[in-house]
């Protein structure tokens, strides 16, 4: 509901934007995490609770200016209770036990409060500005998510960009997609930062390497010094465990025996250097009929600097057969591969994602998408991207 009413009230949207722990209880709008000082001095948490009174089936505006608090009473710097908080001890039924109103605040400034938003902060300064002073760590902007608000939602935290941007009907283009992505190195490490975003309902990623430094120079995400030889698949699930559900990385290779590793899959990235490898891993997308973007990248150093291509092709369930035939992407191993060898360059790894995974947002509606393209190449000498489109 929480949500819901943020999207139509715009003083709670901003609530919700700014970081306050926020809940919808019985018609009362909760804030959690209030920081305040106890008779003692010490730093407590609390919660401000508000009445909602509906104006019509999505709006709401307040009751009046008070407010009631779940906690002891507020204490200032000067250890007496904090001044013209006006009101008394009271308890009001909520359907949360970690909630439990003790008493009701009044402090109405001059014109009142515009709006929920201003009603808070004026509440949240009185109460919490002691302990502000004397811990200054202390904070009620949490951004902590109550699960009970986003039953279905695949984050850990708030959505506040899409939100914000106002296209939640895109970005729920995703909900349904399980997404297989086949190589955690360089270009698949960034294909799962950009899809850990995304409002998929489930990533599987694989990959049967070592994280090595080498790998840090390549990848997204903030190094742990810890992680030197630990498996790929598990540097990959700790660095986005905190900020989704729905993920799950195998240390282990796709080949041709890996059809129940994909059972359920909507769509797949594959993103492995080696031809040998890619070849069976198309025989079975092909196979198991699930449309896949292979990404690839070619350098050399024929002029100094390096110089070469980025490629994302496109194998469409009812077409890939066609597409594997134009032999565009390599299915055989080649010893001479510089990339492979000796490259570590994180912007082309990220740009080589970047392709594949605007090429599948536009394939599923998010993007506008007018050419039907099947196969894209970067030059990284001019920084122009070429297409092959469907007919």
């Amino acid at each position: 509901m929480l949500i819901e009413l943020a999207s139509h009230n715009d003083d709670i949207r901003r609530l919700l934007e700014k970081g306050y722990a926020l809940r919808i209880d019985t018609l009362h709008l909760v804030v959690r995490d209030i920081p305040y000082l106890d008779h003692e001095g010490a730093l407590q948490t609390g919660s401000i609770v508000s009445k909602l009174v509906p104006v019509d089936q999505n709006r709401y505006v307040q009751h009046d200016h008070q407010v009631f608090f779940a906690g002891s009473a507020p204490y200032g710097l000067d250890g007496c209770p904090v001044a013209n908080l006006s009101g008394g001890e009271m308890t009001i039924p909520l359907s949360h036990d970690d909630v439990t109103v003790q008493r009701s605040f009044s402090n109405k400034p001059p014109n009142g409060f515009p709006d929920f938003f201003d009603k808070i902060e004026h509440y949240v300064a009185m109460i919490s500005g002691p302990a502000f002073e004397r811990y200054p760590q202390a904070t009620p902007l949490t951004f902590r998510v109550d699960p009970d608000i986003l039953p279905d939602s695949v984050f850990k935290v708030h959505d506040s960009l899409t939100s914000r941007a106002e296209i939640a009907d895109l970005a729920s283009v995703f909900k349904d997609d399980v997404i297989a992505i086949i190589g955690l190195g360089g270009t698949g490490s960034y294909v799962l930062d950009f899809m850990a975003k995304t409002r998929v309902k489930e990533i599987r990623g694989f990959d049967g390497d070592k994280f090595y430094p080498h790998n840090a120079f390549r990848s997204p995400g903030v190094l742990d010094l810890g992680d030197w030889g630990k498996s790929k698949a598990a540097t990959a699930e700790k660095r986005y465990a905190n900020f989704r559900y729905g993920l799950s990385m195998k240390p282990t290779y796709i080949d041709a025996s890996s059809s129940s590793e994909l059972e359920g899959v909507t769509f797949a990235f594959v993103c492995v250097d080696k031809g040998s490898a890619r070849a069976a891993i198309f025989d079975l997308l092909i196979a198991l009929a699930i449309p896949f973007i292979d990404v690839g990248m070619g350098l050399n150093r024929k002029q100094g600097p390096l110089a070469g291509t980025l490629r994302a092709t496109y194998f469409g369930a009812e077409k890939a057969g066609e597409v594997r035939a134009m032999n565009l992407a390599e299915t055989v191993d080649d010893p001479d591969n510089v990339y492979r060898e000796n490259i570590q360059i994180a912007e082309l790894n990220a740009l080589n994602a970047s392709l594949a995974v605007m090429r599948y947002k536009q394939l599923r509606g998010f993007y506008v998408d007018d050419n039907s393209a099947y196969h894209l190449l970067m030059d990284t000498t001019t920084l122009r991207v070429m297409s092959e489109r469907d007919a």
